[in-house]
């Protein structure tokens, strides 16, 4: 029999589960079993158990929740992990040496310090509680270890829930089991944001209700336990002390949202019936809830609320409130339950997924009427037939008051209010590489660059549902944006055109575009950096040019940072470069193109799907790598060659091995990862989706990897790379 039984509860992230699995395998107390339980053993966080599994004999895999885990346990001592939480290194053997100083007594319960790192910002929390304190009912589970024999023996169940652990704590503490104390961190949790706004109505009630399914669950099987009239004043301490505890969390519930007069009375109930005799009251809450008194409880914060509102709206200039005054009308007004609106890039054209999404609605959709966000200044670059609005402008407001339906690459201001009944499509605007969102935290100069992630997260708030253009991206959005949303894996509506683009327009692209006849077009489109960079010391890109002969012609799309350079003008009347920086559809540029060459930039992920050779110039990995953070590592899982010197990349391009074998085959296992959805019916699944309200039973099935069709390249002869 093991010492311990580590058992981790498996959710639907894999991405947190090796900083769960690998600190406690790498333990130098080796005594024990680590049991992951698998709600859904076919999922990619079951999968990646069974990996585990197969590498080493400790773990083990059970279909179902924490309660399988523990009914499989074999350990004389069991710790409840969550993915996501962190075994320090050391903490086994600092647990089994506390558990044997005890001498001949055995440990039923053993409390761990612990810490609670924030999930925006700010230093880790260590918590530790005071010695001869057991009925703590905020003592978390997964900074406890239990003797199994004890929960045995008092028949305590662990379910999951997000009020399970209250319940459980609390009766553990009815238990009055042998408790001790280590004071050493052992554990350490990453907070897990729940997500505002969109958690209101039947789920929040559902919720709220099983918090007082646990209240009333533990205070039910203290009543049933018999005080004698000698009992001692420590017995009836600890009643009074859970009965505290437990009201604490019911009067913090019900002021944090609008939980409804149903959970006010039932909770009130629960209150009269279960008050130790002599309890008086501590709070103005708490004599509220005794009463039955519900209006003037939600009456509380919302006088506190009214209050800090006067206090900002008096600071405001005139022009904001004018601004604040016409939204406020509009959101009076009802919903247009045919108007969607659509944003991309923070107004500046119209481009990627939401224009992608805006054509096929008008097709699909005609019912629907669509409108564009943009700046002022882009309107005379708008289509003649797309119907724009102007950012900040009184019609933009009564659209973004009004609009069913709304649509954006990025998110909109923080003024924009989410109203009930509002679908709110987040369709991003690239695959992840480098971190994003709350993922950035740890990045210093990234997150001093984001500003607030608390307003970040608010603004994540209003999605309802977000578009992956493959597993992979579902994975990082889940833990980048911790919320309540809805994951639509459909592909990038945007990508489409790389599968629908006929060989004329291929054709036709590049002669606009001025393309000599022939000559191998390379698209070359580096990323921003977030640290300073002298480009043109490290890459000098008129001598590249000049040094790649006469086949080949290069399409700059790049950043401001090499307007006037003279030798790029040169290169540029030369008719070695075209610079298509400027250029507002990037698909046109990608459909041009014969090969991409490209650094970070998640424009690899989308040219991956025309099945053209690609290139990765990686100089400064080192640097973007430990200055922006990223996924995955791009050298070891790369779409083609990778260079990490201009020497190496000419030698690629003039060798002819940017097209050769080993370029398709890592661009074939590429592919097979990141072009998991794009099939070029994208748009249509959203659009049939959202704003036509049809089953997912009902949209257009993903055409197979292999059967797919990609827009041909004008020069480049070579076969399709088989899909794997």
């Amino acid at each position: 029999m093991p010492r311990f039984s580590i058992i981790v509860s498996v959710h639907d992230v894999a991405g947190r589960l090796p900083t769960t699995l690998d600190p406690v395998l790498a333990q130098s107390f080796t005594d024990f079993e680590l049991i992951a339980a698998c709600a859904d053993p076919g999922s990619p966080a079951g999968e990646l158990v069974a990996e585990y599994a197969g590498r080493d004999a400790r773990v083990v895999r059970v279909t179902g929740t924490r309660e399988a885990g523990l009914r499989a346990a074999g350990g004389a001592y069991v710790l409840f992990l969550d993915a996501g939480d962190v075994l320090t290194p050391g903490a086994l053997a600092g647990i089994d040496a506390r558990v044997r100083e005890s001498g001949g007594a055995e440990v039923d319960v053993l409390r761990l310090g612990h810490e609670r790192v924030p999930w925006w910002e700010g230093e880790p929390v260590a918590e530790l509680f005071e010695d001869g304190d057991p009925a703590d009912v905020r003592l978390p589970v997964w900074a406890t270890v239990h003797r199994r024999a004890f929960l045995r023996d008092h028949r305590l169940a662990f379910p999951e829930g997000r009020y399970a652990d209250l319940g459980c704590s609390g009766l553990v503490a009815l238990a009055v089991g042998r408790t001790a104390l280590l004071r050493t961190v052992c554990v350490r949790r990453t907070e897990r944001r729940q997500a505002g706004g969109t958690t209101a109505g039947p789920r929040a009630g559902a919720t709220a209700a099983g918090l007082l399914d646990q209240v009333e669950l533990v205070l039910d099987r203290a009543a049933a336990q018999d005080l004698p009239d000698d009992a001692d004043d420590r017995a009836r301490a600890l009643r009074t002390q859970l009965f505290d505890q437990l009201f604490a969390e019911v009067l913090d519930t019900a002021a944090a949202a609008p939980r409804g007069r149903a959970f006010f009375r039932r909770a009130g109930r629960l209150y009269r019936r279960y008050r130790p005799a002599g309890h008086r009251a501590g709070t103005v809450r708490a004599r509220l809830l005794r009463r039955g008194a519900y209006t003037a409880f939600r009456a509380l914060p919302a006088l506190n609320r009214l209050t800090a509102r006067a206090r900002a709206y008096a600071g405001r200039s005139a022009l904001r409130r004018r601004r604040a005054l016409t939204y406020a009308w509009y959101l009076r007004r009802p919903l247009d339950e045919n108007l969607a609106v659509f944003a991309a890039y923070w107004g500046r054209g119209y481009a990627c997924n939401p224009a992608a999404i805006h054509r096929k609605a008008r097709e699909l959709a005609p019912h629907i009427r669509s409108v564009f966000l943009v700046k002022e200044k882009e309107l005379p670059h708008m289509p003649d037939d797309v119907e724009s609005v102007v950012i900040g402008s009184r019609r933009y407001w009564e659209v973004m008051a009004r609009a069913k339906y709304t649509f954006n690459n990025v998110n909109f201001e923080h003024a924009v209010v989410k109203r009930p009944g509002t679908v709110h499509v987040q369709t991003h605007h690239g695959t992840p590489l480098k971190r994003m969102g709350v993922d950035q935290i740890e990045y210093r100069a990234v997150a001093a660059a984001t500003g607030s992630f608390g307003k970040l997260m608010r603004r994540v708030d209003r999605w309802d549902c977000s578009l992956s253009s493959n597993a992979h991206s579902t994975e990082v959005w889940s833990g980048a944006y911790p919320s309540a949303f809805e994951h639509l894996e459909y592909g990038y509506p945007r990508n489409d055109r790389f599968y629908t683009a006929a060989p004329g327009e291929v054709a036709a692209i590049r002669e606009r575009l001025g393309v000599p006849e022939g000559r191998v077009a390379l698209l070359y489109a580096p990323t921003y950096r977030d640290y300073p960079r002298d480009v043109s010391a490290q890459f000098d890109l008129a001598r590249f040019c000049a040094e790649l002969g006469e086949e080949f012609v290069v399409l700059l799309r790049a950043h401001y940072f090499l307007d006037g350079d003279a030798g790029l003008r040169q290169a540029v009347a030369d008719g070695r470069l075209i610079d298509v920086t400027s250029l507002r559809d990037t698909e046109d540029v990608c459909l041009a193109s014969d090969a991409l060459i490209t650094d970070y930039s998640s424009i690899m992920f989308d040219y991956a799907n025309l099945d053209r050779p690609i290139v990765t110039y990686a100089d400064d990995w080192d640097v973007y790598r430990d200055t922006r953070g990223v996924y995955f590592d791009l050298l070891a899982e790369p779409p083609g060659h990778v260079a990490r010197t201009q020497r190496e990349l000419i030698e690629v391009l003039t060798s002819g091995r940017w097209a050769d074998g080993r370029s398709a085959a890592l661009r074939s296992a590429f592919r097979e990862r990141f072009c998991e959805f794009d099939d070029g019916q994208a748009a249509e699944r959203v659009v049939r989706r959202v704003l036509l309200g049809q089953p997912e039973e009902e949209l257009p099935a993903p055409i197979p990897l292999r059967e797919r069709l990609p827009a041909p390249a004008a020069t480049v002869s070579r076969p399709r790379t088989p899909a794997r």
